[in-house]
């Protein structure tokens, strides 16, 4: 594709946003979201500039061109996986994803919060199911992460997980352990250390009968942002036993924290994300990141929106971070913008830097 008038990839991109957001925020949520993805998937996107060789990130024995990620929920299916790096993204997390087809729960189902830059979702895993994305997914140029789930009616949980393993291997960078949406009933429990022991025993020993044939993938767990301390104590002594390669911090929020509780739309079920998600899971990451003693690697989302609140999931202890309904509002120009912020700071020595504080908020 052919840039007009000289126009860098960021240009273009915010040049059609500021063309589509009119259009897409007087739709349904969902359809606009639909939308976009059919848009993204088609449109023949230039590639961008280069990436400033201080964003390069190691982790979880993978590199990253930048430590900028799209986070799970945006592309379920991996539609757009393939052009993830087109958009500026380092890394591309896809899903969640179940063994079975699922339809999710009843529309409507996604909100937004325009006044407060929030999104409202009780998708419920909506999903094609594992046989259809293996079929079509098409590897990633960026590092590409699969979030793997259990379907809503499993009678043994647990095995949909390890069937995630066995049907995305050779495939998936790396895989995300989803114990944390607020979306499918009693889905959490499996944060609980015994349960999660389990799990991460069965999925783990999954991953090793695969490495001889396709290498070690690195396996992460999503959390919650709403444990207690406690809770979080129970959750990162299994992980560390278990010797998982890293954790993400965090999903959604059940709760409705600030003016996020007067709006008509934030009486409504479902997780909340975008800036009001973001003191909250940012002082979880912090409080994780204490926890782990540098055993692995963090990664932080919820409420990133700016280079500033990008660095400040770094200082709280991420090593890379990742962002999804801040899309909503700003459009994908907004990942070069932040690069940029970011491409003048030593990233590595910024990791947990101000985590202590960040833990006493």
């Amino acid at each position: 594709m052919s840039r007009p008038f000289g126009m860098s990839n960021a240009s273009l991109l915010k040049a059609g946003w500021a063309l589509a957001r009119p259009l897409l925020h007087r739709l349904d949520p969902e359809r606009a979201h639909d939308l976009t993805l059919q848009a993204l998937k088609y449109a023949p996107l230039p590639a961008p500039a280069p990436d400033d060789p201080s964003l390069k990130v190691e982790a979880f024995g993978l590199t990253f061109a930048n430590p900028i990620g799209l986070a799970a929920g945006f592309d379920k299916n991996g539609a757009i996986a393939h052009k993830a790096h087109l958009l500026g993204f380092g890394f591309a997390e896809i899903g969640t994803l179940t063994p079975r087809p699922q339809a999710g729960n009843p529309k409507p189902r996604l909100f937004r919060l325009p006044e407060e830059q929030a999104v409202i979702n009780r998708f419920g895993f909506n999903n094609l199911g594992h046989e259809h994305a293996a079929r079509t997914l098409k590897k990633a140029a960026c590092v590409l992460g699969i979030n793997i789930g259990a379907n809503k009616d499993a009678s043994d949980r647990v095995a949909d997980y390890v069937s995630g393993i066995h049907a995305f291997s050779g495939l998936a960078d790396y895989f995300t352990i989803n114990v944390s949406s607020p979306n499918t009933p009693n889905l959490r429990d499996l944060q609980k250390p015994e349960a999660l022991d389990d799990l991460l025993a069965r999925v783990l020993g999954a991953r090793d009968s695969l490495t001889q044939k396709f290498g070690r993938t690195p396996v992460l767990l999503k959390i919650a942002p709403d444990l207690s301390l406690g809770e979080l104590d129970g959750i990162v002594k299994v992980a560390r036993a278990k010797k998982i390669d890293g954790m993400i911090v965090s999903n959604t929020t059940i709760t409705r924290p600030g003016a996020t509780a007067q709006d008509r739309a934030g009486l409504e079920a479902g997780g909340l994300s975008g800036k009001p998600l973001f003191p909250l899971a940012t002082r979880m990451l912090a409080a994780t990141y204490l926890r782990v003693d540098r055993q692995f690697p963090l990664v932080g989302v919820g409420g990133v929106d700016s280079a500033g609140t990008a660095l400040a999931k770094i200082e709280a202890g991420a090593t890379l971070v990742q962002l999804y309904s801040a899309l909503v509002f700003h459009g994908p120009g907004l990942i070069a913008t932040i690069k940029q912020g970011l491409a003048v700071r030593d990233l590595a020595a910024a990791v947990g830097s101000k985590a202590a504080d960040w833990a006493k908020v």
